[in-house]
């Protein structure tokens, strides 16, 4: 079966938009404007949990041990960030020409309307409205920077998650550990092949009779060089890196004395349980993320509270406060603005 051309949608120049349109575009970023100040109210102040870790954050901030690795975890947002802005740059540009300054508010832009919608959609139309032309194969472009994350959050955290299924579960049973060993390799195997085959990713979709409507967004996906994925996935793994960093600062500025390498296994298999389970929103991704954390650390012996403290710590640091940036930006964008037609977009 044949797969669908990518969409290519250059737009003539359009009339300036009715004062009604003007005014419901108004209206949708006072909206968003207060819907995601109550959802950071109600997460950050009201919530009893995430205050006292905002407290003690702060705290450690300005006073104590805790202060050298608090001050590196929030000197690494604007990294984390960056990194992000820089893979949707790689993608972003094969569509059109695009500036890194662009990219960067379409991130910030992507995040605060992904804070207040179900498993952070407005991402995806935070990204595409900065575009000038081919929104709509902008979306499979998003989907591509996500799913490069997904496999570095796979790789890493399947390994950790191996750690404690071997030494916390299965360590009288060899055979069933050589089993997990090899399911281990396989889901990694079958998680990056759909990265550099993209095409049997669409034909599967096209095949699928509910999910065919969906095809035509994911067509520009087999339009990337193997270079730019690889670019991609590099950098979706650097920002793991910095992810990783950042909360095992944070646990060592609240006290957690866990050795290193186990550490690291509970802050990988924490983050692909969070992966995992879809959220209705960014406060959901709280509870997983915390639950799965506790949990693995406690294996470790580490107590709760201060596992919890790091966990929503890094919340704040990573989606509340970023997301309250983005809403400076979200009432500046244009939404209405004129649409030019692009120039011919490089290849890479």
């Amino acid at each position: 079966m044949p797969l669908p051309k990518p969409q290519s949608y250059v737009q003539t120049p359009e009339q300036p938009a009715p004062i009604r349109r003007r005014g419901w575009v108004v209206a949708g970023k006072v909206g968003i404007t207060l819907l995601t100040l109550g959802l950071l109210w109600h997460s950050v102040v009201a919530d009893t949990a995430t205050a006292a870790a905002w407290r003690g954050l702060l705290t450690r901030a300005l006073s104590g041990a805790g202060r050298g690795p608090v001050l590196l975890a929030l000197l690494l947002m604007p990294v984390n960030w960056g990194l992000e802005a820089w893979k949707w740059w790689r993608l972003a540009r094969h569509l059109e020409p695009v500036s890194f300054r662009r990219s960067f508010r379409a991130v910030l832009v992507g995040l605060t309307l992904g804070f207040v919608t179900p498993n952070r959609v407005g991402d995806y139309a935070g990204r595409i409205m900065e575009l000038k032309s081919r929104r709509l194969d902008a979306l499979g472009a998003v989907f591509l920077g996500r799913y490069c994350q997904l496999v570095a959050t796979v790789a890493a955290g399947t390994l950790g998650l191996l750690y404690f299924l071997l030494r916390f579960y299965l360590p009288a049973y060899p055979a069933a550990k050589l089993g997990l060993v090899g399911l281990t390799l396989l889901i990694n195997a079958l998680v990056l092949l759909p990265l550099y085959h993209s095409e049997l990713l669409v034909a599967a979709v096209e095949a699928v009779r509910p999910l065919r409507r969906f095809s035509r967004f994911l067509a520009v996906m087999p339009t990337y060089p193997a270079r730019i994925l690889t670019d991609v996935l590099l950098i979706s793994s650097l920002r793991y890196a910095v992810f990783c960093a950042q909360f095992g600062l944070l646990l060592l500025a609240y006290g957690v004395q866990a050795p290193v390498g186990p550490a690291l296994a509970a802050i990988a298999g924490t983050f692909l349980l969070k992966s995992l389970v879809p959220s209705l929103n960014a406060l959901a991704d709280v509870g997983v993320r915390e639950l799965s954390a506790t949990h693995l650390f406690g294996l470790l012996g580490e107590p709760v509270l201060p596992v919890l403290s790091a966990s929503l710590s890094l919340w704040v640091l990573n989606i509340a406060v970023p997301s309250a940036i983005g809403l400076i930006f979200v009432l500046r964008l244009n939404v209405l603005r004129k649409r030019k037609t692009p120039d011919p977009a490089p290849a890479a």
